[in-house]
């Protein structure tokens, strides 16, 4: 396993962290035996970095965590959770959470205590909560190490948080499609002049960028020289910057977590060579004619009110555009989504606008507005697969 540095306390961490919001599923809920062997396999192999946070897997992840890091594993690696600002209602509900964390988590401490998922109204909300004193006397107490923040708002927002506290640590999405979203590489620069570790979030997009790659994008991978799965590109890409501190994988298959233990042993700072990086830059290039909703499946949306799968509906709008497939995706989404396989509805159609997805969406995605769109060329039984 590579090692890189947290500059401000000198903690060694694995390049590769183990991020727990997409655990293996065994029908609609967590395979929790499965999980927690793959999280024990990648300690044993050298990860010292996990993740997650109150919201994933509906409040499950954190328990699931607490039980694999059980019989000595606790030990072993430094464990990152997160303050949801979308879960508070008063400043009192802080405490709340983190004493139920530590309780998930079975832990007395948590290493690295993020505020979570912070853009300009997040930021303003937990301050007007006095989130700064919180985090200070919880250090205090001993019930967290390290204060961080993880991000998803604008590159003005990201300096002036960088600056309003001697973070430790903060969280960032960054991959070869979203270089100039959010913090981009000028916000990843700029929190390593602030001396801060930098954890990169969404390295694959969801996944999107290793799995059911357009045909545009996937023959760049296919000519190249050296032959490397789309996964391993792409994680390349972002442990080439030197200013990476952890990359966090959302790993659900053993054959994913191999691969990336793998690839994380050998994927040194400014190591990819300058025809590999137009590669990449074509990929890129190539993904984002095809794109058409910018979601990277992180589930913050959820739970919906009218319980629409938000992230599953835009995955297969965007699956349309990039596999030109148009039948199959409309057999898919009526199958899943519909209902009629499972039953239950899921699909977009049942969007009221009641608008609360919007504030909750870390790209900042006008989710009713999408979900039209989804339910209008899903639904319809002749669609030009083309249009915009």
């Amino acid at each position: 396993m590579q090692y890189r540095y947290v500059p401000k306390n000198g903690d060694k961490l694995s390049a590769l962290g183990f991020g727990c919001m997409r655990l293996p599923l065994k029908g609609e809920v967590v395979d929790e035996p499965r999980a927690i062997k793959q999280i024990r396999f990648a300690i044993d192999n050298g990860v010292n970095y996990v993740d997650t946070a109150m919201p994933y897997h509906m409040g499950e992840s954190e328990k699931i965590l607490g039980k694999a890091l059980q019989d000595g594993y606790r030990a072993k690696v430094k464990v990152a959770t997160k303050l949801t600002p979308f879960m508070l209602q008063k400043p009192e509900d802080m405490q709340k959470m983190l004493d139920t964390q530590l309780q998930k988590l079975q832990t007395d401490h948590i290493d690295y205590y993020l505020l979570h998922g912070l853009d300009e109204l997040y930021w303003k909300k937990l301050q007007s909560f006095g989130v700064l004193n919180f985090l200070k006397k919880a250090q205090k107490e001993g019930k967290i190490v390290n204060q961080a923040f993880s991000f998803h708002g604008s590159l003005r927002s990201f300096k002036e948080i960088v600056q309003a506290n001697d973070w430790v640590m903060c969280q960032i999405q960054y991959n070869y499609l979203d270089e100039q979203l959010q913090a981009g590489t000028e916000g990843l620069q700029y929190a390593a002049t602030h001396r801060l570790a930098v954890v990169v979030m969404e390295p694959l997009r969801g996944g999107g960028l290793a799995q059911k790659l357009p045909k545009e994008a996937k023959r760049f991978f296919d000519d190249a020289p050296i032959k490397r799965s789309p996964a391993e590109w792409g994680l390349r890409w972002v442990w080439d910057h030197p200013e990476v501190t952890v990359l966090l994988s959302g790993m659900n298959d053993e054959s994913q977590v191999a691969e990336n233990l793998k690839t994380a042993e050998t994927a040194l700072p400014n190591t990819m060579a300058p025809n590999e990086l137009e590669l990449i830059k074509h990929v890129a290039d190539a993904y984002r004619r095809l794109l058409k909703i910018n979601c990277t499946g992180c589930q913050y949306c959820l739970p919906c009110t009218n319980n629409i799968n938000i992230p599953r509906n835009f995955q297969a709008y965007n699956d349309l555009y990039l596999s030109g497939d148009l039948q199959q995706t409309r057999n898919m989404y009526t199958l899943f989504l519909k209902g009629e396989l499972t039953g239950i509805r899921a699909d977009a159609a049942l969007c009221k606008k009641c608008l609360q997805c919007i504030e909750r969406c870390p790209q900042h995605i006008n989710i009713p507005e999408k979900l039209t769109k989804v339910a209008t060329e899903l639904d319809q039984t002749q669609t030009n697969p083309n249009k915009n």
